[in-house]
């Protein structure tokens, strides 16, 4: 398989080491065409999303399955009936991290249980590095969307710290502690491999646009 990376920054770079001789890296030097994407198998795109409405055009008019890692974009709400216009697949994420993702299932559980708890109350913690400005992170907000219960967010910035999330929950008899640390930002370059493995190994999912977790969740079925 040949793997098309277009935007070669952390997350890009790192999936284009990993991939080897299999990586067609794309950057602002090495710009992708049409013409070369289709000689790949599949794109996997970490660009800006200043960039992301130009490099959205090109894969479309390449025809192949894509995996984003675009941030901080709009998507417009044409994209999925344009995927599916040219008969391809493609999955859009903002965390790859698989085990953040198996996080999100213990979660749902938790919040959904403690309704059998007495008085619960619950509070998620964050820590990260001291560069990161916003408060509380992405990832404590959506901790707290799947939780689906009214939960308290503290943070805290330290030293180089890629990411600790924790969950709280505690009743008037017991505690309950949930954890998720990063050892190293890998973890996202991984989990967009596995994303687009998955899709090629899987070629009767129906074009469209998937969720990064929609895809997962669709994985973890086939484990039971």
């Amino acid at each position: 398989m040949r793997y098309s990376i277009i935007g070669t920054g952390k997350t890009g770079g790192t999936i284009a080491q990993h991939l080897g001789e299999n990586a067609v890296p794309f950057d602002e030097y090495n710009r992708p065409t049409t013409e070369k994407l289709k000689q790949t198998d599949i794109a996997i795109v970490f660009v800006p999303g200043s960039a992301a409405a130009e490099v959205i055009e090109i894969v479309l008019k390449a025809e192949i399955p894509a995996i984003w890692g675009t941030t901080g974009y709009a998507w417009p709400a044409e994209l999925p009936q344009r995927v599916k216009d040219v008969n391809t697949r493609w999955i859009i994420g903002s965390n790859y991290s698989l085990g953040m993702n198996l996080v999100r299932k213990a979660i749902q559980i938790l919040g959904k249980g403690s309704g059998l708890l007495v008085n619960p109350e619950f509070h998620i913690h964050e820590i990260h590095h001291i560069q990161k400005q916003d408060a509380p992170s992405g990832t404590a907000l959506s901790w707290r969307d799947w939780l689906r219960q009214d939960a308290s967010i503290s943070s805290d910035r330290q030293g180089d710290v890629i990411g600790i999330h924790n969950l709280h929950i505690k009743t008037p008899g017991e505690s309950v502690y949930l954890k998720h640390e990063a050892h190293t930002r890998n973890i996202f370059a991984h989990g967009a491999i596995w994303a687009a493995n998955y899709l090629l190994a899987n070629p009767y999912i129906d074009a469209g646009v998937y969720q990064f977790q929609d895809i997962f969740d669709q994985a973890f079925k086939q484990l039971t």
